[in-house]
């Protein structure tokens, strides 16, 4: 088991304390994606990146204050390049479609993220329920589709009374499935899901589907 070590000033090398911070982050990323919470241990990712568990419980506390700030910054990558798809000059059609676009893309290409998603799902989303940033750093996303959305009904291209956070969760939903699913898919059905032809195919039909829900 992977017990709390006291506090203590982190030894090694301290002169680049963010870039050491980075560096734990990604190797435990991938550690608990493969893994899981519980298979994921604190000594294997340490000796990963040849350093020590104390090193690691010196800024993360313990293995849950570990996987608590991989799932933040899991969740902060993604909404830090949703603000920058510069949705505002965009036709409020364009707009959610570069957006739904964007999170299918986001998706398939980094399946660690869903993977950590699924890990937390499966604990019940105990430890999101410990972290102080989750709500806020996932605020955005809502307000960027709120503006996007508004825009759409003002214009009279989007029907009014559907609630932001349904649309979030179709386009969520359409693109995990497309991740979480693709072994199990794949072969029940005999479907191509990883050619570069099955992905274009599949972006167009989870656009399509996301703008035909909310076209007025």
């Amino acid at each position: 088991m992977d017990h709390q070590l006291p506090a203590q000033p982190a030894p090694g090398r301290t002169h680049d304390p963010e870039g050491v911070r980075r560096n734990i982050l990604a190797i435990a990323t991938a550690e608990f994606a493969e893994k899981g919470f519980s298979g994921a241990r604190v000594d294997e990712i340490a000796a990963k990146i040849n350093t020590s568990k104390r090193m690691i419980y010196y800024y993360f506390k313990d293995k849950e204050g570990l996987f608590v700030a991989v799932l933040e910054e899991a969740y902060a990558r993604i909404r830090r390049i949703e603000r920058d798809l510069n949705l505002d000059g965009l036709s409020p059609v364009d707009a959610l479609a570069r957006l739904t676009g964007f999170t299918f893309e986001y998706q398939s290409e980094n399946a660690d993220f869903v993977r950590l998603v699924m890990v937390e799902n499966i604990h019940h989303a105990v430890h999101l329920a410990r972290s102080e940033r989750m709500q806020s750093l996932n605020v955005s996303v809502l307000q960027v589709l709120e503006d996007v959305y508004r825009r759409g009904v003002a214009e009279g291209v989007f029907r009014d009374g559907i609630d932001v956070v349904d649309i979030h969760m179709t386009m969520s939903a359409l693109s995990f499935f497309n991740v979480s699913n693709r072994a199990t898919f794949s072969a029940i059905f005999k479907r191509d899901m990883v050619s570069p032809e099955a992905f274009t195919r599949r972006r167009q039909v989870v656009v399509e589907t996301v703008l035909r829900y909310v076209a007025r």
